[in-house]
């Protein structure tokens, strides 16, 4: 069994459930500044808001949990403060980070959709590390489970099977599963977040959704779970939806005297829905119009902040026209080359490139026949005159015959020949 207190100075000790909080919104911290750098978000700014919203979740998850204990705390007011004996509605957390959130994003003058998509992923990764807390204090397991079930069938490190051995017996890790189930759902939003439909306060929405649905199946395990008294045929419909499950797991045992429904259940079934229809009504609507990838702007930056801004918004517009600039004069100097090396290929371009301006200027056409015409007429001129010089140069002497004919086959030879080129320039049109 794991000692709980890392070391103890007197009345001070300090004890791994803290530490291990501590580290989960350490990381969180650090994803969200990262992600910031791409917007121009300064550090500052998510440092600033886990001091304000750090305590603030803490608090509002351990009046959710006194809330649904106040039978127990009625009488103990003292302990309602000892945090560090665990305790803490994850819910409660979730309720107190959004609503810090909103005011210290709108004092800062920026969108509280798109500041909350950026610690959608902080929040998961914080509830990540912050389950092994759970574990160290052996709270918020499930029912009683045989030990090869947790060695041999799933296969869980000796260290976490030793320390699910409590009351005699071996349970549930269910803070094991639910970790497990938010690694998976951390690296679902590194995948969507560099999606380009994504629009503000989906991002959020899906790890609300993508949470919910885990914390519903894992839920029933526990025999923990926060809970009250409702209708018949609501637990009757909640036990429906688990019963999947029973293929693998049995439901832990949920006291009827101290309720029927659990309430994380059920506000996760209700979380679910709302996110389908905020999603579904803020696309259809019109509202959600900014795309999580469009530039997050502060509306009360100073004007040298913002003059700051535009020039590194300016500066990567240029590097993009630069970059497509370049593209576009690789891509002709790779065809002009082509047309060097294969000159017959240029030609070839060319023929179909006057074919194509001559089908598509009726005048060109037209002229070209009319060319043809009258080439075909001078070639039978010139052939008629060499007709008549020949028959001329039979009277004469032969001698000047002889040249007579010679200069009218001249004639008609380059008559000829004028027509049938004529003529073939008139088949290309």
């Amino acid at each position: 069994m794991i000692n709980p207190e890392i070391i103890e100075i007197g009345s001070l000790s300090i004890r791994w459930y803290g530490v291990i909080l501590a580290l989960g919104a350490l990381a969180g911290l650090l994803l969200a500044i990262q992600e910031g750098k791409r917007f121009g978000i300064k550090s500052d700014f998510f440092m600033d808001l886990l001091l304000i919203g750090a305590p603030t979740a803490i608090i509002c998850a351990r009046i959710y949990y006194v809330a649904f204990q106040w039978d127990h705390y009625k009488d103990n007011l003292g302990e309602i403060i000892k945090i560090w004996n665990g305790g803490i509605a994850i819910y409660g957390a979730i309720i107190g980070a959004l609503i810090c959130g909103y005011f210290f994003s709108r004092a800062k003058g920026y969108n509280f959709w798109r500041i909350a998509d950026i610690c959608a992923p902080s929040l998961l990764i914080g509830q990540m590390i912050g389950r092994w807390g759970n574990f160290v204090n052996q709270e918020a397991y499930g029912g009683p489970v045989e030990e090869s079930f947790l060695r041999e069938t799933l296969h869980i490190p000796s260290f976490i099977v030793n320390q699910m051995f409590i009351d005699g017996g071996y349970v549930h890790p269910t803070f094991l599963y639910e970790s497990l189930w938010s690694l998976l759902g951390l690296v679902l939003l590194f995948v969507i977040r560099r999606r380009r439909f994504l629009r503000e306060g989906e991002l959020l929405a899906t790890y609300i959704a993508w949470y919910s649905i885990g914390r519903f199946f894992i839920e029933a395990l526990r025999t923990d779970s926060l809970a009250f008294s409702g209708p018949q045929w609501l637990a009757d419909l909640i036990n429906g939806i688990w019963t999947p499950m029973t293929v693998l797991f049995e439901q832990g045992y949920l006291d009827p005297a101290y309720g029927n429904v659990r309430s994380s259940q059920l506000l996760a079934l209700l979380l679910i829905v709302a996110v389908i229809i905020f999603i579904i009504v803020r696309r259809t609507a019109g509202f959600a119009v900014e795309y999580y990838h469009n530039p997050i702007i502060s509306t009360k930056q100073s004007p040298a902040e913002a003059n700051n801004d535009g020039e590194k918004r300016q500066k990567q517009n240029n590097q993009a026209a630069g970059a497509e600039h370049s593209a576009v004069g690789a891509a002709a100097s790779t065809t002009e080359t082509k047309q060097k090396s294969n000159p017959s290929n240029k030609k070839d371009d060319e023929n179909e490139h006057t074919k194509e301006s001559s089908e598509n200027n009726p005048s060109d056409r037209a002229g070209a026949n009319s060319e043809n015409t009258n080439s075909g007429n001078s070639s039978s001129g010139k052939s008629d005159n060499s007709s008549d010089s020949s028959a001329s140069g039979s009277e004469s002497s032969s001698g000047g015959s002889s040249s007579e004919s010679s200069s009218g086959g001249s004639s008609s030879s380059g008559g000829d020949s004028s027509g049938g080129s004529d003529g073939g320039g008139g088949g290309g049109d």
